[in-house]
């Protein structure tokens, strides 16, 4: 065995004689396969909680990412073996699900695995366990139901919403501005929501940013941003009641198709080809007008004598803005993407209230408001921040707190955090392991013991002794069959996460647990590992 490494300085072994091994099958390849699993669950042990560690990843041209978002971590990890990768397809798949809980999803389906290894090396069959842990999932998520509290909020009571999405950002590293970030979050799903039906378009939800200001300079804007300016230095920075023409088509004259060549030999031919060309830009300015239009949203660019004639006709016009944009621009607006000038009518004009260039810093950063549209349920979050990395984790963590608003306006159920949810489980499914004969009741007990799992992190990553905690909080919850205590992290001095408002969604809990069990009954069921010089 030795020891190498590549062009970016990352070490590797080198195992010789590679061809006389053989290839890992039965208990060996489970055991392989769970340590893999645990290896990629324990990376995200310490990043779980309100105190969890962040990690900073480095990618091999050199960009560094520090997150503790867990979906995040995983995806940027350069990962070979195929149990790991499913561990990031888990994590991806709480992601997309539910937006936020991807660091506890690994952290258990890492004790799943854990407890299942004991389980293989007593003699127990994995179809027995995978069968113990699916009934003790199913008695889990009945019981989260059982525990689960309404969740009254509306337009005017918002404060229920904030405070869950702060349970969320209390283990980013914007926990300092929690508060703000929350109210701004729950704000921006309102705005964009449709109460009656019960959903929510996070498409809607532009989320920018740029560097410079303090985190407590994030903003929220009835509107959208574009990050362009006006393009004439001489236009006006600020139009008000604007009703703006969205161009998919450039201020320039028509090129043939085919290869061509003009041939300019007199002053006259010059004069010509430059009085067509004047004409082709003011008809096309003029049509602007005629419409009545205030300012021009190009998706395409424009030569300097269009900018010109544009800035003498009083027409302002803003140039290179990308498609999306383009389409959230003509959403907020209410009008219509025209793609001829020939097309061009009143009615297809987007209206709003005020549109604003806005400078930032000492090096001149212009930006382009446009708010009080005609349809306001497009919204910005305008992030602000000291570096580039600090937008980024800020703009995840405002990722994560939009989804638990969106998943209480679909499903306004919700469990106590902190690891309480995962106590009460765990004694409920204690509990029910008796009523089941035969080997799966040591599967129920492990799923019991691994239940533990978040809790006991929860207590390590906030420097408490973890097993003395774990068990003053279980024996509390028994004594006074309350599934409200959890793990004081924040050392608020109470264990009731009801009082300290610590919520996490019923549906995010819920699908933790199911996702997880999948997954480890999965690995359970492998039990050789084939590589292609096998075949």
């Amino acid at each position: 065995m030795a020891l190498a490494f590549d062009e970016y300085g990352r070490p590797f072994i080198i195992l010789k004689e590679q061809e006389q091994k053989t290839r890992l099958s039965g208990l060996e390849a489970q055991k392989a396969n769970i340590s893999a699993g645990r290896a990629v669950s324990r990376i995200l042990r310490t990043s779980l909680g309100p105190k969890g560690m962040d990690k900073m990843l480095q990618s091999p041209d050199g960009d560094v990412t520090i997150t503790n978002d867990g979906a995040t971590i995983l995806e940027q990890m350069d990962v070979d073996n195929q149990i790991a990768k499913l561990m990031v397809e888990l994590s991806r798949s709480q992601d997309y699900e539910i937006g936020d809980g991807t660091t506890g999803v690994v952290v258990m389906a890492g004790a799943l695995l854990e407890q299942a290894e004991r389980l293989l090396e007593r003699g127990i069959h994995p179809i027995r366990i995978a069968e113990g842990y699916e009934m003790a999932s199913r008695i889990a998520v009945e019981h989260l139901e059982r525990i689960a509290q309404k969740f009254d909020f509306g337009p005017t009571n918002i404060e229920p919403l904030v405070q869950t999405c702060m349970t969320t950002l209390s283990s980013k590293i914007v926990n300092r501005c929690k508060r703000a970030l929350a109210e701004i979050s729950v704000k921006a799903v309102l705005s964009v929501a449709d109460l009656e039906r019960k959903d929510v378009n996070l498409d809607l939800i532009k989320v920018e940013g740029k560097v410079g200001g303090k985190l407590e300079d994030t903003e929220l804007i009835y509107g959208i941003t574009v990050d362009k300016d006006m393009s004439h230095p001489q236009m006006p920075k600020q139009i008000e009641d604007a009703k703006i023409a969205i161009l998919t088509c450039p201020f320039e004259p028509p090129k043939p198709k085919t290869k061509h060549k003009v041939d300019i030999d007199t002053v006259e031919k010059f004069q010509t080809l430059r009085q067509q060309e004047q004409k082709y830009f003011d008809d096309m300015v003029q049509k602007c007008k005629d419409v009545g239009a205030t300012l021009v949203i190009c998706q395409w660019g424009f030569d300097d004598e269009a900018n010109h004639l544009l800035m003498h006709q009083n027409l302002p016009a803003v140039r290179w803005v990308g498609g999306v944009e383009l389409e959230l621009i003509a959403i907020a607006t209410g009008g219509r993407i025209v793609p001829r000038f020939q097309e061009l009518t009143p009615e297809k004009l987007g209206r709003a209230g005020l549109v604003r260039e806005k400078s930032f810093g000492t090096t001149k950063d212009k930006m382009l408001y446009i708010e009080h549209c005609a349809n306001s349920r497009a919204v910005t979050i305008f992030i602000r921040g000291g570096n580039k990395m600090m937008i980024e984790e800020t703009k995840r963590s405002i990722h994560d707190a939009l989804c638990v608003a969106r998943n209480l306006i679909r499903n306004n159920f919700i469990v106590y955090g902190g690891g309480a949810a995962e106590i009460s489980c765990s004694i409920a499914v204690e509990a029910a392991a008796d009523k089941y004969p035969g080997v799966k009741q040591y599967a129920i007990r492990a799923f019991a013991d691994a239940l533990d799992a978040v809790p006991v992190a929860l207590a390590e990553n906030s420097g408490l002794q973890p097993i003395e905690t774990l068990s003053a909080v279980k024996s509390q919850q028994i004594k006074e069959n309350n599934p409200h205590f959890g793990i004081d992290c924040n050392d608020v001095g109470t264990n009731d996460m009801c009082e300290q408002n610590v919520f996490e969604t019923l549906i995010g809990k819920q699908q933790q647990i199911l996702l997880a069990t999948q997954v480890v009954k999965m690995i359970l069921k492998i039990d050789d590992v084939i590589s292609p010089s096998d075949y």
